[in-house]
């Protein structure tokens, strides 16, 4: 029988709804430790509380030492994959990260839940079991992070929270889920390749995002540069433009040796240096504004976060994102 490592770090599948005021909050016993009887068809079973937070308070800081002890434990050459329960608001940050970060080839899968363990139409107990199905499955290996939420499997570089409380919330929009999960068996119908690796030892850049808009002036990127960051992720219009007024302050910043990459705010396509307006991509590309293909702006904050432990050099970070 597979053994499954099961850490748990919070979120709403952690938490317990009180009845009188309809707040959902967490609690001094995790609602869905010792699951071990209800899946012992499954797997074997061990669990770590690593942490019990909400998922707004998680922070790169805690997804290092997530993925520190992800590897302490699998050294041990003990178990066939990893679970990690997580709340769902940055599930798809911490996942990411996970993926960027984590060097095994075991299936790690990251679920969690919508709706708290009494709440009507629970979900975390059902995605909690499906995902360490998937786990114990030898098809799961190789194919890096994993998030199983309402019986679909998908990647930690594309999927996204895309509701704020639907339980099929959890979509991911370029390629689709890349397998689903049936009372019988566990369907992978995508081929994936995970290739990036990323072994740092500590997350101590500050990385700003900030979202384009019609109207933008060069005030909110100069105040960010005034905070003292390391890099930015600009969020552009359409294939990766911005307006004319908000050139200005980029092209200081990228002088003064702080990279920028650049994403779109749209949730499908890739950026590309096609205008050669006044702020269109043809223009930000020769001054220098890395394009991230396919990334969604959290995403690239992440992995600018990571990069730039590694380097700050634009021409070694931009193959980073040109992946």
């Amino acid at each position: 029988m597979k053994k499954i490592l099961l850490l748990h770090t919070g979120g709403t599948i952690s938490m317990v709804e009180d009845k009188q005021t309809g707040l959902v909050s967490t609690t001094d016993a995790h609602p869905l430790v010792d699951i071990t009887a209800m899946v012992t068809d499954a797997a074997e079973i061990e669990e770590v509380q690593l942490f019990n937070i909400p998922s707004p308070h998680m922070t790169p800081t805690h997804m290092l030492a997530l993925g520190q002890k992800v590897h302490e434990k699998l050294a041990t050459n003990t178990y066939h994959g990893v679970v990690i329960t997580h709340g769902t608001d940055t599930l798809e940050e911490t996942a990411y990260f996970l993926d960027l970060y984590l060097q095994t080839s075991l299936p790690v899968v990251i679920t969690g839940a919508m709706r708290s363990s009494n709440e009507l139409g629970s979900d975390g107990l059902y995605n909690l079991i499906s995902s360490i199905r998937v786990a114990s499955s030898d098809e799961a290996k190789g194919k890096g992070v994993l998030v199983v939420m309402n019986d679909e499997i998908h990647t930690a570089r594309y999927v996204t929270k895309t509701s704020t409380s639907n339980v099929a919330t959890f979509q991911s929009p370029q390629l689709g889920p890349i397998g689903i999960i049936t009372k019988q068996a566990v369907y992978f119908h995508q081929l994936t390749v995970s290739d990036e690796s990323f072994p740092i030892q500590q997350v101590s850049k500050k990385v700003a995002l900030l979202k384009a808009y019609a109207g933008m002036d060069a005030s909110f990127i100069q105040a960010l540069y005034n905070s003292g960051i390391d890099g930015l992720v600009l969020e552009g219009l359409g294939q990766g433009n911005i307006p004319q007024d908000a050139v200005s302050a980029i092209e200081e910043m990228i002088q003064q040796g702080i990279p920028i990459v650049m994403v779109s705010r749209c949730y499908q396509g890739v950026v590309q240096p096609t205008y050669s307006y006044e702020g269109g991509g043809g223009q930000l590309k020769k001054l220098g504004v890395i394009f991230a293909k396919g990334l969604s702006g959290p995403k690239a904050r992440i992995k600018l976060l990571i990069a730039l432990e590694i380097t700050n050099t634009p021409c070694e970070l931009a193959p980073m994102f040109d992946r």
